[in-house]
């Protein structure tokens, strides 16, 4: 992988661990609020879901660049 790749994937891989990092924050401070019970559960499981959808989106994203595939859209 040459240094051009290199430098494309460093900024959706800082904003997925930032937004990553957030939501598991935002579910420590649910949990450590009031305990592990139904209601902090049902914040809990769209903010991992949300992690996860991140983690996935930027694995995509990866892939694109490394096949050369980021400046599709100017061909358009």
């Amino acid at each position: 992988m040459d240094d051009k790749h290199r430098k494309k994937m460093i900024a959706p891989i800082i904003i997925t661990a930032v937004f990553v990092l957030t939501m598991l924050v935002l579910a420590v401070i649910l949990i450590g609020v009031s305990g592990l019970n139904s209601t902090n559960i049902l914040f809990i499981i769209p903010l991992m879901a949300l992690g996860i959808g991140m983690i996935k989106t930027l694995k995509s994203r990866i892939e694109e660049i490394r096949s050369g595939e980021e400046d599709d859209l100017s061909n358009y």
